[in-house]
């Protein structure tokens, strides 16, 4: 069977290409250089944050605590004296049947919900107490809670 002219084309395209790709990689293997050098592949952060060549000048080296670095934005909170959490107040009112019932913060004026299951001893409307305030779902809550005597 004789060979058509269209595959002997196809052949001779072939041909090209695969010389042409090793002519490349010819090329390629003369320009480049040797290994290449840890020193020309390293890379410094100057003072400034920026990219370098160059190693930083170890006399301009700042040391920096890690509690001092603030990511958020938010200070860290100070910690709190328990005597601080303690709140007075007066039971506004308060319903035995359905257990729960307001305090009025002294300090504050705010009035604090308060539900039967925070209180250590049971309290009347007009009774002076003591509590802590937690925040509930719906805002504070009082728990706690101690009469005052």
């Amino acid at each position: 069977m004789a060979e058509t002219w269209n595959k002997k084309e196809r052949e001779r395209k072939k041909q090209a290409k695969k010389k042409e790709k090793n002519e490349k990689k010819q090329e390629r293997k003369e320009n480049s250089k040797g290994g290449h050098d840890l020193d020309d592949m390293l890379a410094y952060i100057d003072e400034n944050g920026n990219l370098s060549s160059k190693p930083p000048d170890p006399r301009k080296k700042v040391t920096i605590n890690s509690e001092d670095i603030n990511i958020s934005g938010v200070p860290k909170q100070e910690e709190l004296d328990p005597a601080d959490l303690v709140h007075s107040g007066i039971v506004m009112s308060f319903n035995n049947d359905k257990g729960y019932g307001f305090i009025k913060d002294q300090k504050t004026q705010q009035s604090v919900f308060v539900h039967v299951k925070s209180l250590e001893e049971p309290v009347k409307p007009n009774n002076k107490v003591s509590f802590e305030i937690e925040m509930g779902p719906k805002g504070a809550n009082a728990v706690n809670v101690k009469l005052v005597r």
